[in-house]
């Protein structure tokens, strides 16, 4: 594991073939953790690129620097963090590849910083969906249950206190059953083995939909993320046909926010984590994609 400081963080990450020829970055989301791409990195690294995974904020071994900054998880500030492992690292237009979380915090980079990327990858999670106005189908909202309890009292209770459990519920439900390990939750669940992360969680999930305040230190962040820009950089949409939590039809129609090269595939028979539930097809649809 390495480590590298931005402004607040001390962001742990992996890294694969140093000297490859271009950078791909790898973004974790919501509730996993680095290891979701031990899969898909060898592929990427036998194409000849180099390949890092960093941890987002509130998820070991990725720590605040400071016990008194306000552990906020809203979307603006996960892309700023993008945008500053990328400068802290000092890339040159590395790939940008998020899954859920990891999407927003991918897209949202780009949006605060043009031309941050060559390329970027967005998967389980559409493009232009920060909008806590937008319209959402009566299916998806029942879906988004979590969302909703994490704004209650009695949610709040049960991230702090059975914060595993609560996120292996999410691992059951959002991908065909048996799609998994129990180990391998147990392994990943480990990120999760700090208070950082139920208060990142929180946050993150009450101020989407306005139940929360936002941290006054990303005003000028949020103000240029909301509407969503329109982006320049060659985009993938990868979607698991049999989504459990977020619906295929979430990322359909989003070419009109791209003004340049936008694709977008559907893979069958696989749910919320197509990079744990089909890695090497979510590999090869970025080699082709990058080509």
């Amino acid at each position: 594991m390495q480590f590298v400081e931005t402004r607040l963080l001390r962001i742990g990450y992996r890294e694969w073939n140093p000297e490859g020829r271009q950078t791909i970055v790898l973004t974790h989301g919501w509730p996993d953790s680095i290891r979701c791409w031990h899969n898909v990195v060898p592929p990427l690294v036998q194409a000849g690129y180099r390949v890092l995974a960093p941890a987002l904020r509130g998820f070991l071994p990725t720590t605040f620097l400071r016990e008194d900054t306000p552990r906020t998880g809203q979307l603006a500030a996960l892309g700023r963090d993008m945008v500053e492992f990328v400068q802290a690292l000092g890339l040159n237009k590395p790939v940008l590849v998020g899954h859920d979380w990891g999407a927003r915090a991918v897209a949202n980079a780009c949006g605060l910083q043009p031309g941050i990327a060559s390329h970027m990858v967005m998967i389980s999670v559409g493009y232009g969906t920060n909008d806590p106005a937008q319209s959402l189908s009566m299916e998806q909202t029942q879906l988004y249950w979590y969302h909703w309890f994490m704004a209650t009292e009695r949610g709040q209770r049960t991230v702090k206190a059975e914060g595993k459990a609560f996120s292996q519920r999410m691992w059951d439900t959002w991908a065909p059953t048996g799609w998994y390990l129990p180990d391998e939750f147990e392994q990943t669940a480990m990120a999760f083995n700090t208070g950082d992360w139920a208060e990142v969680t929180l946050h993150s999930y009450q101020h989407r939909w306005g139940h929360a305040p936002s941290d006054p230190y990303y005003d000028a962040d949020e103000q240029k993320l909301i509407p969503a820009p329109v982006l320049d950089v060659p985009t993938l949409m990868l979607h698991g046909a049999v989504d459990g939590v977020s619906l295929p039809a979430t990322s359909a129609n989003k070419e009109k926010f791209f003004s340049g090269r936008y694709e977008r595939q559907l893979i069958n028979g696989v749910g919320h984590f197509p990079q744990r539930e089909a890695p090497l097809k979510v590999a090869q649809a970025i080699l082709d994609f990058l080509k």
